[in-house]
């Protein structure tokens, strides 16, 4: 049967049994949502994601088998067109900071409501980072407690280190441009430069580089 390409195919990586049931079932009340498989090791998690080819693996920090950050190192390097949100309880800064390394595109904590779960599945989609408010806190004290090095940000302009920073606290294009009282055409500019100069091929990806680099904080207003 031919793939729906309007639905967003998603592998729940879980241990707990009653936990990926009860995502399961809030996802498949969604029209363009569709659940293709669960696990609850992370090696299978990976034989899953090479078999199915996910649009997005939603996968727990605490795996049997192979770790999460491992997993989805895998799964990133192997399958980059398919994205990994983190579900889990943990706040541990090293471990976050690991994950996102690997290549985690969204790092959500338990306690989400479901509505936000869903919206945080949607952006992702679309090429966003998304985190749990209390995330972006722990990685913003860590930002400022590791101060950005002038010379190894001189090649970014001011403005493309704004639209980087904004970026990494999770806006959009739309939203950046209303912030800083541009075009939303030329906020894509800055991000096209961005990803140029970074050597990366998108917005998740100029994140990750930047947060593992120190240059970005995710300060509020």
């Amino acid at each position: 049967m031919e793939r729906d390409r309007d639905r967003i195919r998603i592998l729940l990586a879980d241990g707990q049994h009653l936990v990926r049931q009860g995502i399961r079932q809030l996802l498949e009340r969604e029209a363009d949502l569709e659940v293709i498989g669960e696990t609850d090791d992370g090696l299978e998690a990976v034989r899953l994601a090479r078999e199915l080819k996910p649009d997005i693996v939603i996968m727990e920090a605490s795996m049997t088998g192979l770790d999460s950050v491992e997993a989805t190192r895998r799964i990133r390097t192997e399958l980059p067109d398919t994205a990994v949100i983190i579900l889990t309880n943990s706040e541990d800064e090293e471990y976050i900071v690991g994950l996102l390394g690997a290549g985690a595109t969204g790092y959500l904590l338990k306690n989400t409501r479901g509505d936000e779960l869903v919206q945080g599945i949607r952006f992702v989609r679309a090429g966003e980072f998304v985190s749990h408010p209390l995330v972006a806190q722990k990685l913003t004290k860590r930002a400022t407690r590791r101060p950005i090095a002038v010379n190894s940000v001189e090649h970014l302009t001011n403005r493309e280190l704004e639209v980087l920073k904004l970026a990494a606290r999770g806006m959009g294009n739309r939203d950046i441009a209303g912030y800083l009282g541009l075009a939303e055409r030329t906020v894509k500019g800055h991000l096209m430069s961005i990803f140029n100069k970074l050597g990366v091929g998108s917005r998740t990806e100029a994140v990750h580089e930047a947060l593992k680099r120190g240059w970005v904080s995710l300060e509020d207003e």
